[in-house]
């Protein structure tokens, strides 16, 4: 199983694409499909819903429930693994401390936004986590 933090970024950037081939689209895919099971605390979950339920992005209130009810039912919830790594935007804290803390279990953080993270292997684009999704697969 692989597992990862996904970053509210991705799920926004998959809301919006109008292409299904997208690396985001691909990444909430295989959360569907159970290829990639995420990991979440309750912060990040009220996160997802904050933001994807935000004026500006006029997603249908159906499709935002259903994005998120699909991530939390295939989803484990950690705490978050305290990390004394300084951030620009403190809500991103939370998302890379829960992957800390799966690294048990080789968790990744799968975000748009690597600048706002510590450069750190378990930090990656949703291109990276789709390579790593298909290779794993691959190999099955």
């Amino acid at each position: 199983m692989i597992f990862a933090v996904i970053d509210t970024n991705v799920i926004v950037a998959a809301m919006m694409s109008k292409h299904s081939d997208s690396a985001t689209v691909k990444v909430i895919n295989a959360v569907r499909d159970g290829r990639l099971r995420p990991v979440l605390s309750p912060d990040i979950v009220a996160e997802y819903g904050e933001v994807l339920s935000r004026s500006k992005f006029q997603f249908v209130e159906a499709d935002v429930r259903q994005t998120i009810d699909a991530i939390v039912s295939n989803a484990i919830f950690l705490e978050p693994k305290l990390s004394g790594e300084t951030f620009a935007d403190e809500s991103d804290r939370v998302f890379y401390e829960v992957a800390l803390a799966g690294q048990d279990d080789d968790t990744r953080l799968v975000t748009g936004n690597l600048r706002h993270y510590p450069v750190s292997p378990i930090v990656v684009t949703p291109a990276q986590m789709i390579a790593i999704i298909e290779e794993r697969f691959s190999q099955s």
